[in-house]
């Protein structure tokens, strides 16, 4: 199959799922063409199937901010004519799927027919979408979609909950390549972030309010007071000088490391001992997924759809939003006994499996040729 596939070429999970998804399609030898402004973060190395093309937006004195979304519609049009392309699949709703919907349109007048399928990932319905500014027309570009997924059962209610949507939504979760995060620590880094041996914990987010990153910092010195540990914060956005801030004020600020953006998070999470999610909102919680399948067990709240890939007591412990105290509980649970840790670690590798990417691309690959 050749298929255009349109996403953030960004860290967030939205842009990691479609490149990630993008590269598996391409490996199973179907023909993938990226659409993006600028060359997604997780697309390295050379593919002779795996295109990419930049939505250019010319600049002019008339705008005050650059239509994005006609241009990315023109060059969907383009990509799509000149590449036989048989299907478009757009991530994230907002502009994603109205422009999709244009370019379709533009495309029939032509005598072309391209099927739609818009992927909605989280904040594009819990927060973005829900704006006055943009609800009617991203309602009316899901409804125009010829197929919508979600990637949680909990995206999926939330969208019925805040949307007049009167059309499936298939779930499709998302995924992790288990062997790409399967990996043995390397001593030699682990020295350089814990020097004493201390337990490794780490967050990974875009350094959003949602994602609470105070309530991290919170219960690691919490956790700190009962065991030596280490802090280390991946990623970076508008709340990290504020993470930063607390910090310095923190008579442990050594142990706390910012790392800022990564993307071989595969060399990083297998030197943890424990991942911390205190989000109060994860659609699904893809950083969670990558602890777990780099065999780290997860404290995390119980918000969205992170009940559906941490197991309580089994993977790792959830708890309500805020209760720092009860994630500073459950982390010592695990982290005082090695044989409790060693177990957490095995469940929490188990669980990522479930989600391995060669369960959950088959059914892209059904929904693609079901549509075809």
């Amino acid at each position: 199959m050749n298929i255009a596939i349109v996403c953030y070429p960004t860290f967030g999970g939205s842009g990691v799922l479609a490149t990630e998804l993008g590269k598996a399609l391409a490996d199973k030898g179907h023909n993938i063409h990226f659409i993006t402004y600028q060359q997604p973060v997780r697309l390295s190395g050379f593919k002779a199937n795996v295109f990419y093309h930049e939505v250019r937006v010319p600049t002019y004195p008339l705008f005050d901010f650059p239509p994005y979304e006609t241009a990315l519609a023109s060059t969907m049009v383009d990509v799509i004519s000149n590449n036989d392309i048989e299907l478009l699949h757009v991530h994230y709703a907002i502009p994603h799927a109205s422009a999709a919907y244009m370019a379709k349109q533009i495309l029939a007048k032509e005598g072309k027919r391209i099927p739609v399928i818009t992927t909605l990932h989280g904040t594009d319905i819990t927060l973005v979408g829900r704006d006055k500014t943009y609800r009617p027309v991203v309602t009316f570009s899901m409804m125009e979609s010829d197929v919508l997924t979600a990637v949680s059962q909990n995206l999926k209610e939330e969208t019925y909950r805040n949307f007049d949507i009167k059309k499936d939504i298939e779930v499709i979760h998302n995924f992790v390549d288990v062997k790409r995060f399967n990996k043995k620590p390397v001593d030699a880094f682990k020295k350089l972030l814990a020097p004493k041996g201390e337990k490794i914990i780490v967050h990974a987010s875009n350094f959003r309010k949602v994602k609470r990153v105070e309530d991290v910092i919170n219960t690691f010195l919490l956790i700190n007071k009962e065991i030596p540990a280490t802090l280390v914060l991946i990623g970076d956005g508008p709340e990290r000088p504020f993470a930063e801030s607390l910090c310095r004020d923190c008579v442990t600020n050594h142990q706390i490391k910012f790392l800022g953006k990564q993307e071989q998070m595969e060399d990083i999470l297998p030197l943890a001992d424990l991942f911390l999610l205190t989000s109060e909102y994860e659609s699904f919680g893809l950083a969670a997924l990558e602890a777990m399948a780099a065999e780290v067990p997860v404290i995390s709240t119980n918000a969205g759809g992170l009940p559906e890939i941490n197991i309580n007591g089994y993977s790792g412990y959830m708890s309500n939003v805020g209760d720092v105290d009860d994630m500073c509980k459950n982390a010592l649970a695990i982290l005082k006994d090695k044989p409790t840790h060693d177990l957490f670690k095995a469940n929490a590798l188990a669980q990522a499996k479930k989600f391995d990417i060669s369960n959950i691309v088959p059914m892209y690959e059904k929904l693609y040729q079901g549509l075809l």
